[in-house]
């Protein structure tokens, strides 16, 4: 990383923009010189849906946090998540016979493993790749084994792609404000590096960020991400839900949500003798009999929803909270009140709430607001022991990965 070169990071949310602009100083310390925050536009699930509406908003997060920091950006980092993503897990072999493995088997393997992605989907481009396991006759290794004498090599490897055409069209909305695209980041990846300890990436863990339109789930061990899923459905679906069957507006069915406990328990207060919603919360619909059972089985109707196929994702990679693999939540849902004892509920395996509920200060309440783009800034400043495509960031940088340096080569 170049020493006091600005560093533009934003996050393209459903509900907000957010945007940081960083530089690290000769202590190769991170200082953040601004932020800004807008109501999003014309973008839905990291996908441009209006390209006019998208350019304005990211303009206008931009520009707010150039003039608070003074300093124009002619790059920018993006944040996304799509469920258009796709999450490839690939193994690529190779004779070795008796020989010490070399930078050209690490090199050749990559390269085939690229290959072979690129050629199944044309209409997809690579955005990360994850080493998170070599096989050396047999045994496994957890970092590169150059120098290892053996007869056989496989690399397993992680590739996350995003279509063309999105891509494409993010790039057009940058271009219509003067600023250049410099790297795209995984959103769960970005989080995970903020809000999980080495120990947790290491062993292996499951972060759920329970969104407003979409849930994101990424499956971590060996400090890569091995498995990344986004489900098109959030908290907004158990809104929606509501609302229609209830025939109340969305404001009311928000309001429900909000207060109800996701334990389903302790939740008289919001019910009279007979188990009927109380009347306080039909401030813009005309009064009338629901039941508190109908409001459950309706919410419950969702959350089984996307804690089965959840659960689908995690089963497939192989994981089991029941053997020690921790399970995370995060993001706006992770708010709900007791929305955990849900999750745990269902998985029968402790789940742990990342985000703070009560903002104290105005430190967590930034830590809670940019949380993808402080775990993008970390990225970016000191690389990812186990990523295999570099960022693209001057020669200064004071630590890159392994894999950064040999695919440098492949580019």
């Amino acid at each position: 990383m170049i020493i006091d070169e600005p560093i533009g990071i934003i996050e393209l949310g459903n509900l907000k923009i957010k945007c940081i602009i960083a530089k690290i100083n000769n202590e190769n310390v991170s200082e953040i010189l601004s932020t800004s925050l807008v109501d999003s536009e014309g973008i839905h699930n990291g996908v441009v849906i209006n390209l006019t509406k998208a350019s304005n908003v990211i303009r206008s997060c931009i520009s707010k946090a150039e003039k608070q920091s003074q300093i124009s950006i002619k790059k920018i980092n993006v944040i996304i998540e799509q469920p258009e993503f796709l999450c490839t897990k690939l193994s690529k072999d190779r004779k070795v016979n008796g020989s010490k493995v070399q930078k050209d088997d690490i090199d050749f393997l990559l390269k085939e493993g690229k290959k072979q992605v690129v050629h199944n989907d044309e209409k997809h481009s690579i955005i990360h790749i994850f080493n998170h396991n070599y096989i050396v006759d047999g045994k496994t290794f957890l970092e590169e084994p150059i120098d290892v004498y053996a007869d056989y090599l496989s690399h397993e490897m992680t590739f996350i792609t995003m279509p063309k055409n999105n891509i494409k069209n993010i790039y057009q909305a940058f271009i219509n404000c003067d600023i250049e695209i410099e790297k795209f980041i995984s959103c769960t990846f970005a989080l995970a590096v903020e809000l999980l300890n080495q120990e947790d990436l290491l062993r292996g863990s499951i972060l759920i960020d329970l969104g407003f339109e979409k849930t994101s789930l990424g499956l971590f061990k060996h400090l890569a991400l091995v498995n990344s899923f986004t489900l098109p459905v959030g908290i907004n679906h158990i809104k929606k839900d509501i609302s229609k069957v209830c025939s109340l507006s969305l404001e009311e069915s928000e309001k429900i949500i909000q207060d109800i406990d996701f334990s389903f328990q302790n939740n008289d207060q919001f019910f009279d003798e007979k188990n009927l919603l109380k009347e306080k919360y039909f401030y813009q619909s005309n009064f009338r009999k629901i039941s508190k059972f109908l409001i459950f089985d309706i919410i419950k109707a969702r959350t089984d929803e996307i804690f089965e196929i959840l659960k689908k994702q995690i089963l497939f990679t192989g994981f089991d909270p029941n053997y020690g693999t921790k399970i995370f939540i995060t993001g706006g849902g992770s708010k709900l009140k007791n929305i955990d004892f849900s999750f745990s509920n269902f998985f029968k395996s402790e789940v742990i709430k990342l985000k703070k509920n009560n903002i104290v200060n105005k430190k967590n309440e930034f830590e809670e607001n940019f949380s993808s783009c402080l775990g993008a800034l970390k990225l970016l400043k000191n690389g990812w022991e186990t990523e295999a495509i570099p960022e693209k960031v001057g020669s200064h940088r004071q630590k890159k990965g392994f894999f950064a340096k040999i695919f440098e080569s492949l580019s």
